[in-house]
């Protein structure tokens, strides 16, 4: 009896100002081809029962093409294994902040999925000898005991929401996430699996408890997640396939559709401001297969303010036209100040206040912090960046 787990899909993210051909943001194109090429994988593997733990769009408004290549995939999953039971559940990105509004994810019941979104729901496949315990994120909700069905063979339990502890203090409830579970509450060791979303990382929380983290690079973190990732060895992105039987646990890694690259840092203490420009060229130009079309960041560190300003632009453009995405993102000398308490601590930079200012607004419904605080980080990026002209006193 084996089951496939993913999660936090994200389709109709969107990322950046560029178009495909057909006039859509390629960072969503981007994110439609690894779900595709996933279902490609999981009907390769043909399991018994296949768990998506939230999150399958990335706005609970998604567009029209999100909807209908979710809609697609789905179908050619059911088409392909007719014997298998597919289980999906909402997560905080799909989950409407009000109750008057309703979700898409109904949709997909028109197709014998089964879809926990308002509420949770247990099923039973006696075919199978499994019961699921599928619990969305949904705000204000009340929580089911989590607990198994005594009659089933295997219980497995489908749930969105942060464990206790398990996330890294940056991310803990750096958006509203309804659902805080303590260790006690989940309580793994009652369960034969507990599939875990809301994560992006691949992360065992227990042996036999798991998140599968998300398919694709969709979150504002996209370079924490790859940082993490190296740390602990896992191979990118992908999904867990899991034998109830015999306990047997393979993590399936999906390359990302688009590449990313986090260059070799700069250290710019002591340069000039061609030796900056060469030592950015140098990065550039190691870079095994070029920049063109990746997603690219280099990071400047020990930067003097006046320094972005004075580098060379025009290359910089270049690097830019190249590449899908370039971000150089410069890091000034930490500034040391002394508190009355205790030792030296360093200032806060500007993203970080912004960034955690917007973390803690409360936000209207229509609004996704993720996008915003993005679009936020990246106006500053190119503000720091921007070349300022002399002025009329300084011409004179």
């Amino acid at each position: 009896m084996r089951l496939v787990h993913l999660s936090d899909l994200h389709l109709g993210y969107r990322q950046y100002q560029r178009l495909t051909p057909g006039g859509v943001n390629q960072r969503e194109a981007d994110v439609a081809a690894t779900f595709r090429a996933s279902i490609d994988r999981v009907i390769a593997l043909r399991p018994e029962l296949i768990v998506i733990a939230g999150d399958i769009f990335h706005t609970v408004r998604p567009t029209n093409q999100a909807i209908l290549h979710a809609f697609l995939q789905f179908s050619r999953l059911k088409a392909a294994l007719p014997e298998s039971e597919l289980v999906l559940i909402a997560g905080n990105h799909d989950t409407p902040r009000s109750s008057e509004s309703g979700g898409i994810l109904q949709l997909f019941a028109q197709l014998g999925v089964r879809v926990a979104d308002a509420k949770p729901q247990r099923w039973s496949f006696p075919q199978f000898g499994v019961s699921v315990l599928g619990v969305p994120d949904v705000p204000g909700q009340t929580r089911p005991e989590l607990r198994p069905d005594p009659d089933a063979r295997f219980n497995v339990l489908v749930i969105h929401g942060e464990i206790e502890g398990v996330l890294p203090p940056h991310l803990a409830s750096a958006e509203r996430a309804a659902l805080e579970i303590s260790y006690e509450e989940l309580g793994a060791a009652r369960w034969d699996y507990v599939a875990l979303g809301h994560y992006h990382v691949y992360r065992e929380v227990a042996p036999n408890a798991f998140y599968s983290g998300s398919i694709d690079y969709t979150s504002a973190n996209t370079w924490g997640e790859l940082h993490e990732e190296r740390a602990a060895g896992i191979e990118g992105k992908g999904f867990v396939e899991r034998n109830l039987v015999t306990g047997a646990h393979t993590f399936h890694p999906l390359p990302p559709a688009r590449p990313l690259l986090d260059l070799k840092p700069v250290a710019a203490r002591g340069l000039t401001i061609a030796e900056v420009d060469e030592q950015i060229r140098a990065a550039v130009e190691s870079c095994e297969g070029g920049i063109d079309d990746k997603i690219v960041r280099l990071l400047v560190r020990d930067v003097p303010r006046h320094l972005p300003r004075e580098l060379d632009h025009k290359a910089i453009r270049d690097y830019k036209r190249r590449a899908l995405n370039f971000q150089l993102d410069f890091r000034a000398p930490e500034a040391l100040r002394l508190h009355a308490t205790g030792a030296p601590g360093r200032r806060p930079s500007l993203n970080e206040m912004v960034k955690e200012k917007l973390l803690a607004r409360p936000l209207d419904a229509d609004v996704d912090r993720d996008a915003l605080v993005t679009r936020a980080l990246a106006y500053l990026d190119q503000a720091q960046a921007v070349t300022v002209a002399p002025s009329a006193v300084d011409e004179a």
